[in-house]
């Protein structure tokens, strides 16, 4: 009896270790991946994955990377165990960003996994270093990533987000220029427009009862429609609704 490749072979899907060794990576990591997906929340073809193992070779399950954020476009949204790409249309991951910790050092970041994102694909590949605030990336040109010369102020050409760092902080802005907010800081601008919104609703029903008062105030004084209309800056039709309500 022949044994399926699948069979054969077993891709892990946890190498065991957590996704981040400080909350100042894990932050970066979490802003990153949730900002990128939410810009292409619209687009159902974008798949967006932060520390998912990648496995761009079927039967190597030793050969594979688990970026800290990966961008796939022309890939369906949905939860994944593993990033198998013989099972994706052999798409490769287009952009990869890689948050340093005490834990990478330089050889790993710009040796190893710069010359797997080569051989496998990645037309962008970042690193940004949170302890020197430094920023790093490189470009797909032809068969190879060549570095990124100025990287303050970069657009990514696949994201079309504009990259800066400021005292020492990294800093991703939209097309709309609005910057990547952690979750905590999404949250919060969520509760204020929330909070706006019923303040709106509050001053719309005052008015509206108030205007509802003044109808029928004047309307029992013995104004006509038409006089009520005039003294609130009302239609006629408006008074008339109010008035029958």
């Amino acid at each position: 009896m022949t044994i399926s490749a699948a069979a054969r072979f077993i891709y892990p899907e946890s190498n065991g270790q957590p996704l981040a060794d400080n909350t100042l990576q894990f932050r970066y990591i979490t802003t990153i991946q949730g900002g990128i997906d939410a810009l292409f929340g619209d687009n159902p073809n974008v798949f967006v994955a932060g520390d998912l193992f990648w496995y761009p070779v079927e039967g190597e399950p030793d050969t594979k990377q688990a970026p800290d954020v990966m961008v796939v476009f022309g890939r369906p949204k949905g939860d994944r165990r593993s990033y198998k790409q013989w099972k994706e249309e052999n798409i490769p991951p287009q952009v990869v960003f890689e948050i340093a910790s005490i834990s990478n050092t330089r050889k790993e970041l710009e040796g190893k996994k710069l010359e797997f994102y080569e051989h496998h694909g990645v037309e962008e590949y970042y690193i940004f270093d949170p302890d020197r605030g430094s920023l790093k990336g490189w470009l797909r040109r032809f068969s190879s990533l060549q570095p990124i010369s100025e990287m303050q102020g970069w657009i990514s050409p696949r994201l079309k987000v504009r990259l800066e760092v400021s005292d020492g902080t990294l800093q991703l802005y939209g097309p709309d220029g609005e910057v990547f907010g952690t979750y905590v800081e999404i949250m919060a601008k969520a509760e204020r427009a929330e909070r706006e919104k019923y303040l709106i609703q509050q001053e719309r029903d005052a008015l509206a009862d108030l205007q509802r008062k003044s109808v029928i105030r004047l309307l029992a004084m013995g104004l006509t429609v038409q006089q009520v209309a005039a003294a609130l800056g009302l239609s006629v039709e408006g008074v008339r609704e109010i008035a029958s309500n």
